[in-house]
């Protein structure tokens, strides 16, 4: 006769399994480490482009940015921004810039996620204190994955309160016009933005497959061998997936591959060097 326990611990690990197979669209046959709900939440996340006409309850944008903010950040330099647009004729214009994506006309709310050098270059002025190392690519660098691990400490947070987002990173294609737009100072970088929400339960999104663990997990020393024959497992996963949304059955590769073919499909994002240096980023 099971106990209590043993059911709960059943059930767990069915939904441990579901959440793996529906990630990587394939049976999973690694051993299962203990499953909490903070595993259920990263492991369903989805790009969710459909919201519902429902506005986010007060104090949730504040909650998001406490949990962005408890992201890691190097040097506690904290080289990050945020920007959220609700005003609908703003975010229109933002959408214009971004590819014309509806999304970010129809979500509650739009961020845009900041490289934020500014704030340490006042700071140099005020105390008189030189900055030259702001000048510099790693700086910048610091700036982009700060602002990323804030970002998606927000996600996290977010989706375990029910709601979804999707990142826009075409918010890079125009990024001296989304400045503009933002009000943002010299040394300051859109990064990219997200939509915030809730979903559309009547257009759900779905656990889009990713690549196999041995393509993307090296031990000791990357394998670049290895990797073939689980891609081109994951194109048939990919165009399998493709094919049930809909969509012409393309694979991982051939799309992925599409994206990076020619400077024009970069979509605007090929000169993005000149519009560092415009926004006053010297790198060197």
């Amino acid at each position: 006769m099971s106990t209590a326990t043993e059911h709960e611990t059943t059930t767990v690990t069915a939904a441990a399994l579901r959440a793996l197979e529906a990630r990587y669209g394939m049976p999973w046959n690694a051993p299962l480490p203990a499953w909490n709900a903070t595993l259920d939440t990263l492991l369903a996340h989805r790009s969710v482009r459909n919201y519902a006409d429902r506005a986010l309850p007060a104090g949730t944008l504040e909650t998001l940015i406490a949990a962005a903010q408890s992201a890691s950040t190097s040097s506690n330099l904290q080289t990050w921004s945020v920007v959220a647009v609700e005003d609908p004729e703003r975010k229109a214009r933002l959408s214009a810039l971004a590819a014309n994506q509806s999304q970010v006309r129809e979500a509650p709310i739009f961020l845009v996620w900041l490289a934020d050098l500014a704030r340490l270059e006042a700071a140099g002025e005020r105390n008189a204190t030189g900055i030259e190392g702001l000048h510099y690519l790693e700086t910048f660098i610091v700036g982009m994955i700060d602002a990323a691990l804030a970002a998606q400490n927000a996600v996290v947070a977010l989706e375990s309160l029910g709601m979804s987002a999707v990142y826009i990173g075409a918010i890079r294609n125009h990024p001296e016009q989304v400045a503009a737009e933002l009000g943002l100072p010299p040394r300051v970088m859109p990064v990219f933005g997200m939509c915030v929400g809730y979903p559309d339960e009547t257009r759900p999104a779905q656990v889009k497959p990713r690549l196999p663990q041995p393509v993307v997990l090296h031990r000791e020393q990357y394998n670049a061998p290895s990797q073939e024959a689980s891609i081109n497992q994951y194109d048939e996963v990919t165009r399998a997936f493709q094919t049930s949304q809909g969509q012409t059955a393309a694979g991982w590769t051939s799309r992925s591959l599409a994206r990076w073919r020619s400077r024009e499909s970069l979509h605007g994002r090929d000169r993005l060097r000149a519009a560092l240096n415009a926004l006053g980023f010297e790198l060197r």
